[in-house]
C-alpha cells in the first residue's frame, strides 16, 4: 500500500509552506506530494495568502525534492490549453528527472472562475475527452513525427509534438464518481482511477465499473492502479485526534466514518478494508499544513506498519 500526501493549498498556504510539506513527506518515506489545483479557498478561513498555481509549484518542487513523486487531484481542464498543459507537465518531469504524474479532470468550481476571470464553459466533459486525447498524443507522437487533432473544441497542425516527458509514459491519473463516462474515459486514458472521499461500498462499486470498462476496451481489469483519497486525522490519543478535527472543523465521528481518522491502529486497520476491495494506494489529505508532527506520527506509526 502506497501512502501518498495530498494537499489542498487553496485554503492558504505559501509556496514555502509548500515546501516544507513536501520535503517532511520526502524525508519521512511517504511515496508522494500531490497538490490540488484550486484558485480560490471553498468554506470557511480568509485563504491567505492567496492561491498558488498547480505547476509553477510543482516545477519548483521538481528542484527542491529527490525522491517523491509530483502531480495533481486534479488538474482542472478549464485552466489551460491542452497543448500547453502538456508542454508544462512535460517541462516539469524533466525537471524532476521523471517523477511527474498527471491527475486531469473536467473542473467544477464555477465562483473561482468567476473570481480570475476564467471561462467556464457547459461542455467540460466533452473538452476534458479530446485534452486527454491530445496531451497522450503529443506524449506518445515519436521524435520528427507530427501529430494533428480536429475535434469539436480543440484543433492542432503539424504539431512538432515537444518536448518528451523525461518518463517512456507519464502516468495519467483520471477520478470521479460518475458511473459511465468516467470509467469510460479512464479505460481508454488512464494509468490509474482514484475515486475521492468514498466510503467502501461506493467505491467497490465504482472500481468495479472502471475495470468491466477497461475490459470492454481490451485492457485487462488490472492494467491500472486504482485508489482512494481520504481526508485524514491521526492521534496518539482521543484528545490529540479531537484537537486535530477541530483545527481543521471537522467532527471526529465524522472523519471517522468517512475519512481516515482515530488512533494510528483505527487507521491502519481501515486502509487494511480499502485495500481489501482493490485498493492500492490513498492520499492522505491533510488540511493542517503547519502541522509536521502529524505527518511524523503517520510516519512512524501507520505508514511503518503498512510498508
Amino acid at each position: 500500500m502506497d501512502l501518498r500526501i495530498f494537499t489542498e493549498p487553496q485554503q492558504g498556504a505559501s509556496y514555502d509552506t509548500l515546501l516544507t510539506v513536501a520535503k517532511a513527506t520526502e524525508d519521512l518515506g511517504f511515496d508522494a506530494f500531490y497538490r490540488s489545483d484550486h484558485y480560490l479557498r471553498m468554506g470557511s478561513g480568509d485563504g491567505l495568502p492567496g492561491p498558488t498555481d498547480a505547476w509553477i509549484t510543482l516545477a519548483g518542487l521538481a528542484r527542491e525534492t529527490k525522491r517523491i513523486r509530483l502531480g495533481t487531484l486534479m488538474t482542472a481542464g478549464t485552466f489551460r490549453l491542452p497543448g500547453v498543459l502538456a508542454i508544462q507537465v512535460a517541462q516539469v518531469d524533466q525537471m524532476s528527472g521523471g517523477r511527474v504524474e498527471l491527475g486531469l479532470g473536467a473542473g467544477w468550481f464555477e465562483e473561482e472562475h468567476k473570481a480570475y476571470g476564467i471561462p467556464f464553459p457547459k461542455e467540460k466533459f466533452g473538452r476534458l475527452e479530446e485534452q486527454l486525447a491530445i496531451i497522450t498524443g503529443l506524449w506518445g507522437t515519436k521524435v520528427g513525427e507530427k501529430f494533428s487533432y480536429d475535434g469539436t473544441y480543440y484543433q492542432l497542425a503539424d504539431s512538432p509534438a515537444l518536448p518528451k516527458p523525461a518518463q517512456a509514459k507519464i502516468p495519467v491519473l483520471i477520478g470521479g464518481h460518475g458511473a459511465s463516462r468516467t470509467p469510460r474515459l479512464a479505460a481508454q486514458y488512464a494509468d490509474e482511477f482514484n475515486i475521492p472521499f468514498a466510503s467502501l461500498e461506493d467505491s467497490e462499486k465504482q472500481f468495479g465499473r472502471v475495470k468491466a470498462a477497461a475490459e470492454r476496451a481490451g485492457r485487462g481489469k488490472d492494467d491500472l492502479v486504482y485508489s482512494n483519497a481520504l481526508v485524514v486525522c491521526v492521534g496518539k490519543d482521543d484528545a490529540e485526534v479531537t484537537r486535530r478535527a477541530n483545527v481543521i472543523g471537522r467532527d471526529v465521528a465524522e472523519l471517522k466514518a468517512n475519512g481516515l481518522a482515530g488512533s494510528p491502529a483505527e487507521v491502519v486497520d481501515k486502509i487494511g478494508q480499502y485495500e481489501a476491495i482493490g485498493s492500492s494506494r490513498v492520499y492522505l489529505q491533510a488540511l493542517d499544513l503547519g502541522d509536521l508532527d502529524h505527518l511524523e506520527l503517520i510516519s512512524s506509526q501507520v505508514l511503518s506498519q503498512l510498508s
